[in-house]
This record gives C-alpha cells, structure tokens and sequence, in this order.
C-alpha cells in the first residue's frame, strides 16, 4: 500500500488533530503518500481531497477541533453518492483509508467495502466515549475535564446561595461524561440514560436531604436522559418542591472544544500510530483501540453491535458516596 488518505468524521473531539499527525508522519515516515480528505465522507464525494506533507500537521497537536474538517454525509447513505466517493479515490490512487469517528463514522465503512475493495482502519474519535473495543475514545478526558472545570465553579455559587443547580452534558445515547464529571464534583445525583431516571426518588432524596440541613444540592443530567434533559428535570423538582431555588446550566458545546489533555493526545498519537501500521500489515474494516494500555483491533461490525457498558461499581459507589 502506497497511498492512504485520512479524515474525520462526525461530531469533533479534542486530540482529533493529534491522531491527524500521528497519521500523516507514521506514513510519510514509511514511504508512503497521505491525502487529506476534507468533511468527512461529503468531502470524499465532492473530491475535497489534497496531498498531506509531514508540515502539513506541524503545530496541531495542541488544537482542538480538526484541520480536516468534519460534516455529516446523507448523500453518502445513497448507492450513488458512495459510488461518487470511490471514484474520487481512485482518481487520487487512494488505496486504503484511516478514519477518524464515532459509530456512524464504521457503520459507513462497512458498508463502502461491501461495494468497492477499500481497506479501512478505524479511530475512536468521540466524547462520548460510547464505542466497544477501546476503554478510552479521543477527546473524552478533555470533555470530562472542561465538564468538571465548569461544575466546580456553578458549586461554589449554588453554595453561597443555597441554591440547586441541574448541570446538562452531553451525552445522547451514553452517560459517561454525566457518570465520571458528576463523580468527579460529588454530584447529589447523576441521570444517564443507561438507567431508567425514577423522578420521584430524586425528589424524595432532596426532601431527605433538606431535612438533614443540606441545603445544596447539585444534579448533573446527560442529554439524553429517559426522563429529559435538565429543563425537564427542573420542571419536575418545582411541582413537588415550589419554594426550591432551582437552577439550569447546560454546558453544550463547550465541552467539545478547547485543548485537548495530555490523555488524550497521547492515546490519539498512539492510536494513529497503530491505524498506519495495521494498515501496512493487511488489516482492514477494524478499530484501534486501547484496552489495558495495550493497542488492540477490534471490527467494526462488533464495535457498532456493542456499547460500552457502564460498570456496576460506579453506580452503586455513585448511590454511596452522595448519601
């Protein structure tokens, strides 16, 4: 293999820059032709493709975002719009592609090399830290950090007001920036949406909790909650408690950007390290994940099957440590 070419995909991560480099210089160092491949799959169909040099990614480690760019791809679901993407490969002599994303990101890779012979190594490039195959996804240390950094602040003015705060993350379909920035802040409670909110606990623990002269009480809610997002729960905690002075924040978008940590461009480094070689060694339609430290390859097909799994410890510890 001679020619590869690399994008990210999906929602951006801090440290998606890092694996870019890693990428670009684990190739050139092996003699061989990186393209960049602007938007994600929209870029491939459009022929937003350029030829990388090793400056090409100097003084991007430390940036958040991505230099490639990132979009979502509709046309890319259709025969034809896929059918334009490999043309366009081949017309820059791509041969194999590193793909730096989320579920969605695989998902489409697999079924792009069920039509057309591309060999794809995959990165776990997401916040959520959502993905099987791997303990840790790129930009998930930095969105939990920024997350804490923010919640730290809204508990010292909910403490000097006696007030409560219902703290909103990101986090659709998993819990983990919720889970680990609630636990990190000794949050009174967490809602994730990989257990079933029972609105009329929380409350009741509230009441416990005024009973006893607590009088702050901070609740950090992932977006995708069953019950709702942090609107919902306020609406919810005013109905049974009308004299509360309840407060929403919702950190939103912030928690994608910024620098990334130290973690995550480090793991991003190594996972790009490993597509490159897992490419040049034959393995395609896999992930690079790090599980127990140690780089590993998992297919896509089981990483979109499965989800990460929220440990049990952490919840009962969660229950334990709020009380």
């Amino acid at each position: 293999m001679n020619k590869i070419g690399v994008m990210t995909s999906g929602g951006d991560s801090p440290g998606m820059n890092a694996a870019i480099r890693a990428v670009v210089r684990t190739a050139i160092f092996n003699k061989m032709e990186v393209f960049g491949i602007r938007r994600g799959y929209q870029g491939m169909i459009e022929g937003d493709i350029f030829k990388m040099e090793t400056t090409d990614v100097s003084n991007i480690i430390q940036r958040g975002g991505t230099i490639l760019k990132t979009a979502r791809s509709k046309e890319f679901m259709t025969l034809e719009g896929r059918a334009k993407a490999y043309a366009q490969l081949m017309q820059n002599g791509i041969e194999g592609l590193v793909l730096i994303g989320g579920d969605g990101t695989f998902r489409g890779a697999n079924v792009f090399f069920e039509q057309y012979p591309i060999p794809a190594v995959g990165l776990p490039g997401t916040i959520d830290k959502d993905l099987a195959g791997t303990d840790f996804t790129i930009g998930f240390d930095t969105a939990v950090n920024t997350a804490v950094e923010a919640i730290d602040k809204i508990r010292d003015t909910a403490d000097a007001h006696n007030r409560m705060f219902v703290v909103e993350v990101m986090g659709r379909d998993a819990g983990y920036i919720a889970l680990n920035s609630g636990i990190a802040c000794g949050a009174e409670d967490i809602l994730i949406p990989e257990l079933r909110t029972d609105i009329h606990l929380v409350i009741q623990k509230i009441k416990e909790d005024v009973r006893r002269k607590k009088n702050v009480h901070l609740l950090v809610v992932a977006e995708g909650d069953d019950f709702g997002g942090a609107e919902d729960v306020k609406k919810a905690l005013l109905q049974d408690l009308p004299e509360a002075d309840v407060r929403v924040c919702i950190l939103g978008h912030i928690q994608r950007g910024g620098a990334p940590s130290f973690a995550d461009r480090v793991l991003a480094s190594r996972l790009g390290f490993a597509a490159v070689n897992a490419l040049r060694a034959g393995k395609h339609q896999v992930m690079v994940g790090q599980i127990n430290n140690e780089m590993v390859l998992t297919p896509f097909a089981e990483v979109v099957k499965q989800k990460a799994i929220i440990p049990a410890d952490l919840q009962a510890m969660t229950y334990v440590l709020s009380t």
